[in-house]
């Protein structure tokens, strides 16, 4: 299963579009927060499903965390904000091990991550539109495959 992953898009449509053609592709689309509006808008642009919470600069009453099964992969998704990630993945980890998660999709940082810590995959995808620590603007292609797991981040 290929998908997408995407944070802190902020409503740049601009740069939100370079990044679609890479996006319709997918088989899922998951959207990390800040803003919520946007992963509408990436469904509608592409018509792939998307799994999306909110973040700290949304306001929809929607959920801020999330957690379901990929191709026997368990994916916890949240923006990161409540767990303190600007300052370490501590908090993240005790939340990922008690839902027993096996990828961890956040934000917030808009800088992009990827790291396994213990047997749990972190992934942050940075930011399409206002990167920070980068001087690039970023998002994530995950492909699963027979419990087999490939990253690709995309630099536009």
């Amino acid at each position: 299963m290929k998908i997408g992953i995407v944070s802190d898009t902020h409503m740049i449509t601009k740069f939100i579009d370079k990044a679609i053609p890479y996006l319709k592709d997918c088989d899922l689309l998951i959207h990390a927060g800040d803003n919520f509006s946007d992963s509408k808008y990436i469904h509608n642009m592409t018509n792939v499903p998307i799994m999306a919470v909110k973040g700290n600069c949304d306001f929809e009453n929607v959920e801020d965390e999330l957690v379901f099964d990929i191709e026997d992969k368990t994916i916890f998704l949240c923006h990161g904000d409540k767990y303190g990630v600007k300052y370490g993945l501590d908090e993240l980890e005790i939340k990922a091990k008690s839902v027993n998660a096996d990828i961890v999709v956040f934000g917030h940082t808009h800088t992009p991550l990827c790291k396994e810590k213990g047997k749990i995959l972190y992934i942050n995808p940075g930011s399409v539109s206002f990167p920070r620590g980068v001087a690039y603007k970023s998002f994530v292609i995950l492909d699963i495959d027979n419990g087999k797991i490939n990253m690709t981040e995309i630099k536009i």
